[in-house]
């Protein structure tokens, strides 16, 4: 009996010592995996934020023969003495409240629609997913020739009412310009969302919708007790990615108005982004930077919170 279990007894150090060379070569292989995105993580996210917490405390500009010096918080007594700043403010909470809901919702209706097993239906997919694919700049260079005074717009408008309405100069008037750049984004990124709306339908199961249907349900109240709550989880990626999108807004400011008429479509991230480089005043656009970077976190969080799943 004890040359039969001595065998077993031996063994164990030996099956030990291979379970630890596993996993201790896949620790290794996973950190090998891992170390290029953190590596990336640091460079282009960490060291950035950590720099601009920097410079916003000091008096720095981006070329300057002189070092930087620690003045404390005056960039921000500064900035929040800034009118232009408080306008950047208004427009951009102006972009936001009006692009997230109408983006949203849009891009729902259309996901609802393209969800039809239908001839045909993978073209209409297509086509609205068609300018997602195209760059920002291009678009804006596009529609920046849309709305001129003598451009396509104007001139539907003209057609429409046979010569009685003239179109106003949409880029150039500060009551139109805003308005004309938040059509633009949402014919723009509409279907970018649609995409997102889509693939939370196709996860609700079918035998939902059968069930309503046996129980006489109208098509709203399958939409409001189906496909609804069966959307909690994407309604809120929908949700913050499109407010961090419209609070980012930039390139068509930058493209098509340079944040005039009056500062009408200055947005934050605009005046950081022409303080920091077109003016050079480096510091003072890490602070607008960190101001930024705490109304998105703060406006994220309260977004979260609200459409948190409850008990």
């Amino acid at each position: 009996m004890p040359t039969k279990t001595a065998a077993p007894e031996r063994l164990r150090p030996v099956r030990r010592t291979r379970t630890t060379n596993a996993r201790r070569r896949e620790s290794l292989t996973a950190f090998g995996m891992a170390t290029p995105a953190v590596v990336l993580l640091i460079v282009f996210l960490v060291v950035p934020v950590a720099l601009a917490f920097t410079l916003a405390f000091t008096d720095a500009r981006l070329v300057s023969p002189t070092p930087a010096r620690f003045v404390g918080l005056r960039n921000f007594t500064l900035l929040f003495q800034d009118p232009t700043f408080y306008k950047s403010l208004r427009n951009t909470a102006y972009f936001a409240a009006v692009v997230v809901p109408l983006q949203a919702g849009l891009a729902l209706v259309l996901a609802l629609l393209v969800n039809a097993k239908v001839r045909g239906i993978n073209f209409f997919r297509t086509v609205y997913f068609l300018p997602v694919v195209t760059s920002m700049v291009v678009v804006s260079l596009l529609w920046t020739f849309l709305y001129r005074k003598d451009g396509l717009v104007n001139h539907v408008i003209s057609t429409l009412t046979f010569g009685h309405v003239e179109g106003p100069d949409w880029l150039g008037d500060p009551a139109t310009a805003m308005p004309a750049i938040i059509l633009m984004s949402v014919w723009q990124g509409v279907g970018f969302h649609m995409i997102i709306w889509l693939a939370g339908l196709q996860t609700i199961p079918a035998e939902l919708y059968e069930a309503a249907d046996l129980d006489g349900a109208t098509r709203w109240h399958r939409f409001r007790h189906v496909t609804w709550p069966g959307l909690r989880a994407t309604r809120t990626f929908v949700l913050v990615t499109i407010t961090i999108a419209a609070f980012s807004l930039f390139t068509q400011i930058r493209v098509m108005t340079q944040g005039g008429p009056l500062d009408s479509t200055t947005t934050v991230v605009y005046q950081a982004v022409h303080t920091g480089y077109d003016q050079q005043q480096t510091a003072y656009a890490a602070a607008i930077s960190l101001i930024f970077f705490v109304l998105v976190l703060s406006v994220s969080l309260v977004q979260r919170f609200l459409t948190r799943e409850k008990d």
